[in-house]
């Protein structure tokens, strides 16, 4: 019973999902600049949400709800809201992780991060504004 499962890939396996990763990265990102849109009034701080959110990495975790809906038979175009609002809780958990007053890290994905770019209260911000977007986006 203790027996490890592994599992076997093949290359032709391997740049399957490479694509798979690839095409819902891009969907779900268009998807975040959508929906990220600066307004007149808040613009630094929308420049912000978006520098955090739009700035790249793999989008595993809007992938795996977004391949387990088209499995289960859903509509994807409709859980892209979903999807959206996961990958901001993700850029919202990572822009407070870097403040000074927890890890103050200085590069987030080979970029300056959020507080270093536009200093710490709007980063504090920013994280908010994106977890409260994100609540918005998924009850959409």
């Amino acid at each position: 019973m203790n027996e490890k499962i592994r599992l076997q890939l093949t290359d032709a396996d391997v740049n399957e999902l490479n694509d798979a990763l690839r095409r819902s990265a891009e969907f779900v990102s268009e998807g975040l600049g959508a929906f990220l849109t600066s307004g007149p009034d808040y613009a630094e701080l929308a420049e912000a949400e978006r520098y955090s959110a739009l700035s790249g990495g793999k989008r595993v975790r809007p992938f795996l709800l977004l391949e387990t809906c088209r499995m289960l038979g859903g509509d994807v175009d409709k859980a892209l809201p979903l999807a959206v609002g996961l990958e901001m809780v993700h850029s919202y958990s990572l822009i407070h992780d870097d403040l000074p007053c927890m890890d103050n890290d200085d590069i987030r994905r080979g970029k300056p991060t959020n507080h270093k770019v536009f200093g710490e209260t709007t980063a504090l911000l920013a994280g908010d504004a994106l977890l409260t977007d994100a609540f918005y986006s998924i009850s959409s």
